[in-house]
């Protein structure tokens, strides 16, 4: 009868600690606090109908934050150049804070879109908030030279 409580307990005691584990181990808690990768626990918007967690509802998401929201039917990353060419938003190669960068060539044709957060005016550089890259539904930064920009669609 003991052996048996002893197995209960320890049974008991890895469901309660593993998930907090996990918790740990897949939003870099307790890493280095200077990481620019974060877990998003904000609550999810109703006008931004993109599947949470995923690079469209991130960019999508910081549109509506800044007051210019997008349609929510442009589909994959992968459409969403054409589509907004289609619903009259400009689209190009120069980068603007708002504006979402379009990589249509990543993963494997599903396409990648990410928020232009800032242009640094004196050497054209250009910084971009993501999420879903790293990990889902986390968020990073980077930053690309001016003359990367010709490699990706900017949606004005």
């Amino acid at each position: 009868m003991r052996k048996l409580i002893v197995i209960a307990c320890s049974v008991l005691l890895l469901l309660i600690v593993l998930p907090i584990i996990t918790l740990f181990a897949s939003t870099n808690i307790g890493a280095l606090s200077s990481s620019l990768v974060s877990l998003f626990t904000s609550p999810k918007l109703s006008s931004d109908e993109y599947d949470y967690g995923e690079c469209t509802y991130w960019a999508a998401l910081r549109r509506i934050q800044i007051g210019l929201p997008i349609p929510n039917n442009w589909g994959n990353a992968i459409d969403w150049a054409k589509n907004a060419i289609k619903a009259g938003y400009l689209v190009n190669h120069t980068p603007s804070f708002g504006a979402i960068m379009q990589n249509p060539d990543a993963y494997g044709g599903l396409g990648h879109v990410a928020f232009v957060e800032q242009v640094n005016q004196s050497n054209g550089s250009w910084t971009i908030s993501e999420m879903n890259r790293v990990g889902w539904d986390e968020i990073d930064q980077r930053t690309f030279s001016a003359s990367s920009a010709l490699k990706y669609n900017f949606i004005h």
